[in-house]
């Protein structure tokens, strides 16, 4: 047992924090721009003559990549504790990279889903693995603010989704546009350059003289104690993973993050997919229609970053469930006739409340958990949410297609935003912050 004296607050050197921090922006910046993609071009690819696809038949086809991080979030965000974090980040930006090349020469929609369900595999499993690292490497009083700051990556990415769509859609096509998602594998051998391996995993492995060493060429000196059952001299189980999230006093928190996020990701992917089209339809040319998804992307950039802020001053939950009832009372208000300014404003506020919302909900996920357990836990909750993910295009898609008046695409997403501002407040306080240790000690967390 470490004496009460030497524990203190794992506090990660600032090298090897903004190191970390860059390299899982970019890869989530990828993310966001393979994601955001299908919303940017899906009005030209409903005007396509070739596949001639129905409103439902472009929702389904948006959600092919969801079902992949379904399945992603969860066996990649559980192997990653067993088989490495690094390993798995560089992995899973190489697979959804290729497939959208691949995705861009689809001859059929069937082949264009599968390449995207493959893709999306890579997809899921990137965002656990990103977050876990995020929040290991950062100390415990910037750790929200850190993570909306890694995150921002993502709406950066949906951003340069919409801006070079607005660009390059009139001469490229949306196969084109869809293909410069292979782009990032130019960087691959740049981020597993600086990535370093993820400590907390290297110790619940019991590799405790590659941990301290890489404790040292990083300038951490110190080990990160294992909370649960692992420690400095056993390894990590699946089993000990397992109890961490399903453990009876953790049911209610788990129960609470998963809704959430079930119905926090509804609306984020459904507005990415949607948003320009309900705007068309809503008798606003593509360019101007697409100028609301920069808005909502830009502006759940920029929010992540203050929610971060907000969040790590006087906390997470407060912070988020606020937040998701204001986006969703402005998705809710755009079911009126407003000036242009007013709807932009609300549209921000919505990209704030949904985008935002989640992304620091997560964070506060990953460290909520032990330490062993973090990209599993996250990934778990965030497999589970994407069934909402999958819902949102589709039920876009049901609206669009329904015949119901325009108002119902907005009070459809808003009632989702107030099931997740709920389930946030219902969510019981945060773990304790994780201790330190010399090498070959054991301590509480």
């Amino acid at each position: 047992m470490t004496p009460a004296g030497t524990a203190q607050p794992w506090r990660p050197a600032s090298r090897a924090t903004y190191t970390v921090l860059f390299v899982c922006f970019l890869a989530i910046l990828f993310e966001g721009y393979d994601v955001g993609v299908m919303g940017a071009v899906l009005p030209t690819l409903a005007d396509d003559r070739n596949w001639n696809l129905t409103p439902l038949e472009l929702g389904a086809l948006s959600s092919y990549a969801l079902v992949g991080m379904f399945f992603g979030a969860f066996l990649i965000g559980t192997l990653s504790e067993m088989i490495g974090r690094r390993r798995m980040l560089l992995l899973c930006v190489s697979l959804f990279s290729l497939t959208m090349l691949g995705a861009s020469y689809a001859p059929t929609p069937a082949i264009f889903g599968v390449l995207r369900f493959i893709g999306g595999l890579g997809l899921g499993g990137v965002i656990p693995v990103a977050a876990a690292l995020t929040i290991e490497y950062s100390p415990p009083h910037r750790r929200s603010f850190n993570y909306g700051l890694m995150y921002s990556g993502y709406s950066v990415g949906i951003l340069c989704a919409a801006l070079i769509a607005m660009w390059l859609l009139p001469s490229l096509g949306w196969r084109g546009v869809i293909g410069l998602g292979a782009v990032p594998m130019v960087l691959i051998p740049l981020m597993a350059w600086l990535l370093p391996e993820s400590l907390e995993y290297l110790v619940g492995q019991g590799r405790i003289d590659e941990a301290q060493a890489l404790a040292d060429r990083t300038g951490h000196g110190r080990l990160p104690s294992q909370a649960g059952p692992a420690n400095s001299a056993a390894r990590a189980t699946w089993r000990d993973v397992m109890s961490s999230m399903f453990a009876r006093k953790q049911l209610r928190a788990t129960a609470c993050f998963w809704i959430a996020l079930f119905f926090g990701l509804l609306l984020v992917y459904g507005l990415n997919t949607w948003l320009p089209t309900i705007m068309r339809k809503n008798g606003y040319d593509l360019g101007s229609s697409l100028s609301f998804l920069v808005i909502f992307s830009l502006a759940s950039a920029v929010g992540g970053l203050f929610l971060g802020s907000a969040a790590d001053r006087i906390g997470a939950r407060g912070t988020v469930a606020v937040f998701y009832l204001i986006g969703a009372l402005a998705i809710g208000a755009l079911m009126f006739r407003n000036s242009v300014a007013v709807n932009y404003l609300l549209v921000a506020l919505a990209g704030v409340g949904s985008v935002s919302a989640s992304l620091i909900l997560t964070g506060h996920l990953a460290g909520y958990y032990p330490a062993h357990a973090r990209a599993a836990a996250t990934g778990w909750a965030l497999s589970f949410a994407r069934f909402g993910a999958m819902s949102g295009p589709l039920v876009g898609g049901y609206v669009a297609g329904s015949g119901l008046s325009f108002g119902w695409n907005f009070i459809t997403f808003s009632i989702a935003g107030l099931a997740a501002a709920l389930a946030v407040a219902l969510l019981p306080s945060a773990r304790q912050p994780v201790v330190v240790a010399r090498a070959g000690q054991q301590s509480n967390a």
